[in-house]
């Protein structure tokens, strides 16, 4: 049944689509008098039962009960008939008005005679039990349809309603979150969430960004990183100086994403929409046939209530909302459910290179020192003469120091030539960190390029390193591949996907090496953008369902020509999401095979949800129109199917509980780490 919130415990009016297509308001009956209503019902049967010829105190008690419990239901009709529409709660209340006019006139027992006779009693307890079932069924439909706006709810409780801004004077002031403006500075405490997205001036803490990301370990941030709204500091004192507030939030525009695929239907749920108007009239002529043969009214009523389709209107949306929750749970944000659908289709996969398949930074893949020198003081020297560099090669330099445990010196004399190299006493030596050609220019002898047995056009950044006028050793970095990458294709593979292709911007030979790294199979380089939109329709064009990744920013153009664009890294990113019709908010590509995963487990539960209703329904039909089944126990069947539907459809809220752990920042080591410090490592 589809008598939209009519257990409603709010007056309020807003559209709620139900599975006929149309939009029904809200009613003002309260729980509490569908309680009374199925209390008054009760204790008639109990006073029948008690006194067995019945009492006329039973029949008033079956018949006010039955009167609350119909009332909402013929309101509800009462105001789609006034808006010129026929849907499946006309069936409903002709069938609850039928019982209740049986007893009234105790026609039941084919008599006429005292409206509070024992005959009559028994048509309102029959009407009574049927509207209270048919409202229990429209409870538990109505409880499933707002799970998505729980969690929608669930997030605006999220961000904290008071922020503490640091005034001018340094003084701290509580004001409303709503007040906060890009460019104050708020302060955050241990426990509490963050009321805007916003970069940390100062001080560090581990924060909770699961709801976020998806990632349930903490994330650690320090001095210039970026914080999102409604994250949770777990440990220190920060202070934030705000990028982005209220709806313009990464969390803002989550919650928008979420509203905007509960919208949305399935390809198959407008079908069902669309005939959907033809159905209630089909059942009205199948009641007004069967009282023709048979002039049983119990066999009306029967075929009234167990026509009414919810099994088979809930088989999609009770699916999706359980789908949407799984992805939204690790942090698989979708815009269309449509997608959820069409992610089981697809059959091919294109990889950006950079920033997708590999984390875009450079970290040291080699250490190798000349002559004497050990790692470690190779090392020392490098990230210590580069302390004082913004060059991504300093940063490289200094989180492997700080991985391998190596304190850095403090350089004196620091000077950088940009784009060349660094120079910077050390330890009381001078000590030079750059570029091949700009060691030769400040002197030092060329040999030191025959130690050099690896290849810059091959994807290496290398520096080289002197102490004193002597080269000492050489340091070669890349574009690390992301931990999981090999993984995650894998799984692609045994999910079925036929092809996985990888294109870059970088030259070919740098993309052939990435791509024999992770094991995919096909790799394109010197691809400009059009040239990937070129590349992505070509594979289309050979039949094959194509899903683009890429980091949202310069792959815009690609992510738009696949079937299925999804944007990697999407938190904070407003580009990321808007570019791809899904977005993952943190970085593990192996939520990719979890999403053709989940999508084909929702597709399966979608087709025995439908297979369900229809079956129930045609069975429930035949039942009632032969006299099998009467009308309590075919409301009570009507409960029992909802509920089988529900259930079905709950297991998939479970999907992807075993990733949840996963982090593989901390999980698997950086290749670096493992051979960091070896000697003579190249």
């Amino acid at each position: 049944m589809q008598v939209t919130s009519l257990l409603s415990q709010h007056e309020h009016k807003h559209d709620d689509s139900c599975g006929c297509g149309h939009d029904h308001e809200h009613s003002s009956v309260h729980l509490w008098q569908a309680v009374v209503g199925i209390v008054l019902v009760f204790n008639a049967f109990i006073v029948d039962w008690i006194f067995s010829e019945g009492t006329t105190v039973a029949s008033f008690s079956a018949f006010f009960g039955a009167l609350i419990l119909i009332y909402p239901i013929v309101v509800t009709a009462i105001k789609d008939l006034r808006a010129g529409r026929l849907s499946i709660n006309e069936l409903v209340a002709v069938a609850v008005l039928a019982a209740f006019a049986s007893g009234a006139v105790g026609i039941l027992n084919g008599q006429t005679g005292d409206a509070f006779s024992t005959q009559a009693s028994a048509g309102y307890k029959t009407a009574g039990l049927i509207a209270f079932l048919m409202l229990l069924g429209e409870l538990i439909e109505s409880r499933t349809a707002e799970g998505a706006r729980q969690s929608i709810e669930s997030l605006i409780k999220l961000t904290p309603t008071k922020a503490r801004r640091i005034k001018k004077d340094g003084s701290e002031e509580e004001i409303a979150a709503s007040e906060l403006a890009v460019g104050d500075v708020i302060r955050i405490r241990p426990g509490d969430n963050v009321a805007a997205d916003g970069i940390i001036l100062s001080g560090q803490g581990s924060f909770n960004q699961a709801t976020i990301t998806g990632e349930s370990l903490p994330a650690e941030k320090k001095s210039g990183d970026e914080v999102f709204a409604g994250t949770q500091n777990l440990t220190g004192v920060l202070e934030i100086k705000v990028s982005r507030a209220g709806e313009d939030t990464t969390l803002g525009r989550v919650r928008e994403l979420i509203i905007a695929a509960e919208k949305t239907k399935l390809p198959i749920q407008k079908i069902v929409d669309q005939y959907m108007g033809f159905y209630t009239p089909l059942v009205l002529v199948i009641g007004a046939l069967v009282w023709a043969f048979t002039h049983d009214l119990n066999r009306v009523i029967a075929v009234f209530v167990v026509s009414c389709p919810c099994a088979f209107i809930l088989a999609t949306p009770t699916a999706m909302v359980a789908a949407l929750s799984a992805a939204a749970r690790l942090g698989i944000l979708i815009k269309n459910v449509a997608d959820i659908e069409l992610a089981a289709k697809i059959n091919a996969f294109i990889f950006d290179k950079t920033g997708t398949l590999t984390t875009g930074q450079l970290a040291v893949s080699r250490l190798a020192p000349i002559g004497d020198i050990k790692p470690a003081e190779l090392l020392l020297l490098a990230a210590s003469a580069e302390k004082y560099s913004n060059h991504p090669t300093a940063k490289a330099l200094a989180n492997l120091a700080s991985e391998a445990g190596v304190p850095l010196a403090e350089p004196k004399d620091f000077a950088e030539t940009a784009g060349r190299g660094v120079k910077a006493q050390i330890n009381g030596t001078t000590v030079l960190v750059g570029r091949a050609q700009w060691l030769k220019d400040n002197g030092i002898d060329g040999g030191f390029e025959k130690h050099m047995d690896l290849n810059e056009t091959e994807g290496w950044s290398l520096i080289f390193v002197a102490r004193n006028g002597q080269c000492v050793g050489w340091v070669g970095m890349q574009d690390q591949t992301r931990a999981e990458a090999k993984e995650a294709l894998a799984e692609l593979k045994e999910a079925g996907v036929r092809r996985i292709a990888m294109i870059s911007g970088d030259r070919q030979v740098v993309a052939t090496r990435v791509a024999n790294e992770i094991g995919c199979e096909e790799a394109k380089g010197d691809c400009l953008p059009q040239n990937k939109v070129e590349f992505v329709r070509a594979v289309k064009a050979k039949g094959y369902r194509v899903a683009v990744v890429g980091d949202g920013v310069n792959d815009a153009p690609a992510l738009a020509a696949g079937d299925i664009g999804i944007a990697m890294g999407a938190a904070g990113s407003e580009v990321a999401i808007h570019s791809a019709t899904i977005a993952l908010m943190n970085n593990d590509l192996r939520r990719l095979p979890f999403l053709v995963k989940l999508s084909r487990s929702t597709r399966a539960v979608i087709n025995q949800n439908f297979i369900f209703g229809v079956c129930f329904i045609i069975v429930g039909l035949s039942a009632s129109a032969f006299g099998y089944i009467g009308p309590v126990t075919a409301a009570i069947l009507h409960v029992t199917g909802t509920f089988i539907v529900i259930f079905n459809s709950a297991r998939l809220v479970r999907k992807g509980e075993e990733m949840e752990h996963f982090h593989p920042e901390t999980e698997e080591p950086p290749r670096h780490a493992s051979r960091q410090l070896t000697p003579k490592m190249a």
